[in-house]
């Protein structure tokens, strides 16, 4: 037997605190890879002055231009985690809001108004998960590229001390 919204405390509960846990969950991924961002930013640099250092005196320079284009390649796969994972923290809000909104409206007499807002909340929250579903997408992209590049400079590493 189907209880209405109206009737249910949990129903409503969850329809509000749904959209807060994802939203949560967004801000915290959106921090890490900041972070990541932040430290392929600070890669680059590195790599980039160890080229300018050793140009002229080494013939190896060249071998790290892969390494800095996979830096650019990991930059911007966390660049567009980043707006999905902003995007997912908006629509998320934004379903925390409208849901508030219906359940406002459930004991009033408006039922066209609360069907269509159910249907708002419902494609804020479906839009925010497919976006956070894409930013996780492009940071296991990042993250594979970033063990490529350990793996790649770990061997330059031996090639170096031997």
């Amino acid at each position: 037997m189907l209880v209405p919204v109206t009737e249910s405390p949990f129903a409503v509960l969850t329809l509000i605190a749904a959209p807060a846990v994802f939203t949560n969950a967004s801000s915290v991924l959106t921090l890490g890879t900041g972070n990541r961002l932040a430290r392929v930013v600070d890669r680059t640099r590195v790599i980039a002055r160890e080229m300018e250092a050793s140009a002229g005196k080494d013939d190896k320079p060249h071998l790290w231009v892969p390494h800095l284009d996979r830096l650019e390649k990991r930059g911007t796969l966390l660049l567009r985690a980043m707006r999905a994972f902003y995007a997912a923290i908006g629509f998320f809000a934004a379903a925390s809001l409208v849901a508030v909104l219906g359940a406002s409206l459930t004991a009033s007499e408006y039922h066209l108004p609360f069907r269509a807002i159910a249907w708002i909340s419902f494609a804020s929250g479906a839009a925010g998960f497919i976006a956070l579903v894409i930013g996780c997408v492009f940071v296991v992209n990042e993250t594979r590229l970033a063990l490529q590049s350990m793996t790649e400079e770990a061997h330059l590493a031996k090639k170096r001390s031997s």
